[in-house]
């Protein structure tokens, strides 16, 4: 154990940096069971030092019956069996610090398995030690839910328990009962929890559906959206007809956060950032949580993790998150594990797949804020299509055909193109890989030096060479058209980026008052500076030094 004795320069390396998403079960097999586990991950860990990142996250991996792929926990001490062993992961962390990577694990406070230890003795009385250590109600009069909370995976937010005779919480599925923040019981033990991670090294925490802790403790029922009222709401899943008040984002959740950052800082140069799924207050949660100081170092929201593709809709995301967040972070990401792959969502018709990727990376590398990226993101890798009957994701079974779930974007990864599962298992992947990922195999990538894997690695080499890029300022300069331009400033150095989303070629006038603009042989840039303006093809863009 390392514990904090002073302030280092290196406390915080994660202001800036870029964070490298592992899904677990998808990256690499070496047992021979179709999933992915630590040994595999281990073994990987020179390719994802090889993109020049600075941390990986490391999705979840803890003791599951993995109702839903591990976000369900039951131990939060334990190595899952299926991902191997608490040893192993020492020997990940290990290999990870040689190679001068951070571990940033993913801590599922918000809730547990119906099958934690918790919750079973929880759910066998209404007098145990544990009673109120999850969310607990009488029933109406009726018989029916305490209230008209909804649970992400569709249905009620409530399951009835004829032990108890009451109704518990579920934001998620039954089988992930919601933890009651109310009693400082709970916080103290999963605070525990928390700190046997830091014990054994990890450098910092993602903390999912992180302003989902808290509940509003009368219970009161959410009101519809001004959309849903006006019969206007066309969401497949109803969860989106509520305005959700009272079932998340309570006021009392900064304190937890707070005592959580309390445990952290006894701890040399540690880290989290937050999920926050906020619909559009999201900006609003993410400043209080990260200001301060004294709270998480930074969140990401799901505001370009969605459809539009525009420099008008990135412009906003930019502006407000400046406007909301005056002392707190952000960390941008383009895809995760729970949405459509971004090559995918912002492929137009007919375009070109390569090209999104590529200037989906240059763009990403500019904004101002630390970074991550998604496993397969660095190949350039599209959704899958699945059919249903390969579908292993509960959220996809549930609302298909309408939604397709999330198993798309976490098929295996494809290390070599000739391998006959890519080089990812010896037997037979959990989910099917696409026949069209193998083309963008790591191996076929690593002998082309055009290829998306290739620009991937000089973009993050160019940015790690550029203080501005890294944590300077930013500011939003008026573009016509789909043009997005910006200065980032930082250490006596301003930088001017200019991104187009245009179908066809743009013109871009320089402003008169930024004068002494020399080209920067960024990778990948594509814009000339001439005359006065700066002219972009389409999907280009243009780095250049103010002197």
């Amino acid at each position: 154990m390392v514990r904090k004795t002073a302030t280092t320069p290196a406390a915080d390396w994660w202001r800036g940096c870029v964070i490298y998403q592992v899904y677990p079960r998808s990256f690499q097999d070496t047992t021979g069971d179709g999933s992915g586990d630590l040994a595999g991950i281990t073994r990987r860990l020179a390719h994802i030092a090889s993109l020049g990142v600075d941390a990986v996250w490391l999705s979840p991996f803890f003791k599951s019956p993995m109702a839903d792929m591990g976000y369900d926990v039951s131990d939060y001490c334990d190595v899952d069996p299926m991902f191997g062993t608490l040893a192993d992961f020492d020997a990940l962390i290990a290999e990870a610090h040689r190679l001068g990577l951070k571990i940033i694990i993913d801590q599922v406070l918000s809730h547990s398995s119906d099958q934690h230890p918790w919750f079973v003795e929880s759910r066998a009385s209404r007098d145990n030690p544990k009673a109120d250590w999850y969310v607990w109600a009488p029933p109406k009069p009726d018989g029916s839910a305490p209230n008209n909370w909804i649970s992400i995976f569709g249905g009620p937010g409530w399951e009835w328990d004829s032990t108890r005779r009451q109704y518990y919480q579920h934001n998620f599925l039954a089988s992930q009962p919601d933890l009651n923040f109310h009693n400082p019981d709970v916080q103290d033990a999963l605070l525990e929890t928390v700190r046997f991670w830091l014990d054994r090294g990890v450098d910092g925490f993602r903390l999912d559906t992180v302003n989902f802790y808290v509940h509003d403790k009368w219970l009161r029922d959410n009101p519809p959206l001004p959309k849903s009222i006006a019969g206007e709401n066309e969401e497949t899943n109803p969860y989106e007809f509520q305005d959700h008040l009272f079932d998340k984002t309570q006021p009392e959740n900064l304190a937890f956060l707070k005592r959580f950052r309390a445990l952290l800082d006894e701890y040399d140069g540690r880290s989290s950032v937050g999920e926050v799924g906020d619909g559009e207050r999201s900006l609003q949660t993410v400043a209080a949580y990260t200001s301060g100081g004294d709270k998480l170092d930074m969140c990401y929201t799901f505001d370009l993790l969605g459809p539009k593709f525009s420099a008008a809709h990135v412009r906003k995301c930019i502006a407000d998150f400046e406007a909301a967040v005056t002392d707190g972070w952000i960390c941008w990401a383009f895809s995760n594990h729970d949405v459509t792959r971004h090559v995918t969502r912002w492929t137009r018709p007919g375009g070109d797949p390569e090209a999104v990727a590529k200037f989906s990376i240059a763009l990403l590398a500019c904004l101002r804020g630390s970074i991550c990226i998604y496993q397969g993101e660095e190949l350039g890798l599209e959704e899958a299509e699945l059919a249903f009957e390969d579908l292993r994701d509960p959220y996809g079974i549930r609302f298909w055909p309408g939604q397709k779930g999330r198993d798309g974007c976490r098929t295996p990864m494809v290390w070599e193109a000739q391998s006959e599962q890519g080089g990812f298992s010896d037997g037979k992947p959990w989910l099917p890989i696409p026949a069209g990922h193998r083309a963008h195999a790591v191996d076929r990538q690593q002998r082309d030096e055009g290829s998306v894997l290739a620009r991937y690695r000089a973009v993050l080499a160019a940015r790690r060479g550029l203080p501005a890029l890294v944590h300077g300022s930013i500011s939003l300069l008026e573009a016509d058209g789909d043009v997005l331009s910006f200065v980032r400033e930082a250490d006596g150095e301003r930088l001017l980026c200019v991104f187009s989303f245009a179908r066809d070629s743009a013109n871009w006038p320089v402003p008169a008052r930024l004068s002494g603009l020399l080209p920067l042989d960024f990778p990948g840039a594509s814009g000339e500076f001439e005359r006065g303006s700066i002219v972009l093809p389409p999907l280009g863009y243009f780095i250049g030094r103010l002197v």
